[in-house]
């Protein structure tokens, strides 16, 4: 059976975005939630999972990491500085790059000892850049567990392409990552966020009081995680760092 990404919701401002640990959280201003089309409009199969070394989406710098029907999953490169501080700049209380240093800075996170991921949603048929999802905090050993973060851009966003992306982003975080676990701390008040986690099978786990530092202040946060198991997918083999017992 091919596993099929949830389809959610995303309010219709320039940025939706959860954070993990060390990251910060938006709340959008201008919460006009739209409904995803229904999910008999969503063709059951896509193209998913393994890096596709002979179709790339068109733009692309780098092979994809996994296909919906209307976009494709890649990793951050740094041939995407440009496109991506210009979405930058045209989105709205986005804690990302703002200048080529910024940049350069940002992308050393993702290193080949993979301790996180950066990733790209793009459209399939223009290559464009639709929004950043990042995997951070990646633990190993008993825990394998990695902490999400993700940004919607303008003008893409309250159109569905970032729920699309992120049902992407679990299957390759549980399949190819071999992760455990995923999580994100979420403001209460972060309704759109919350919606989003949920539409993809996300539990709430409880409530930490000055969880992370943002706009100043300590805030509280609530904790929001799923794991492999409460999807269904299951890895050719544990990583290799997953102790035998």
């Amino acid at each position: 059976m091919t596993w099929e990404p949830t389809r959610g919701i995303e309010p219709r401002v320039g940025v939706v975005a959860v954070a993990g640990v060390g990251g910060r959280i938006v709340l959008p201003l201008d919460a006009d939630l739209a409904e995803a089309p229904p999910r008999d409009s969503v063709p059951s199969v896509i193209e998913s999972g393994g890096i596709e070394e002979t179709e790339q989406t068109a733009g692309a710098s780098n092979v994809d990491l996994g296909r919906s029907p209307r976009v494709a999953l890649r990793r951050i490169t740094s041939h995407d500085q440009d496109e991506l501080l210009e979405r930058v700049h045209a989105s709205v209380g986005l804690n990302l790059p703002s200048t080529p240093e910024a940049f350069q800075t940002f992308l050393s996170r993702f290193d080949e000892g993979r301790s996180a991921e950066g990733l790209l949603v793009c459209l399939r048929d223009t290559g464009a850049i639709a929004g950043n999802v990042n995997i951070n905090s990646i633990i190993r050993g008993r825990f394998q567990n990695g902490s999400l973060g993700y940004a919607a851009f303008a003008p893409y966003a309250g159109r569905g392409y970032m729920s699309e992306g992120l049902g992407l982003v679990l299957r390759h975080a549980f399949q190819e990552l071999r992760l455990h676990r995923l999580e994100a701390q979420i403001r209460p008040e972060n309704q759109a966020s919350i919606k989003l986690v949920q539409r993809h099978g996300f539990r709430y786990e409880g409530y930490s009081p000055d969880l992370l530092f943002i706009d100043g202040a300590w805030r509280g946060h609530g904790r929001w995680g799923l794991t492999n198991d409460m999807l269904g997918i299951v890895p050719n083999a544990p990583h290799p760092t997953q102790p035998n017992r």
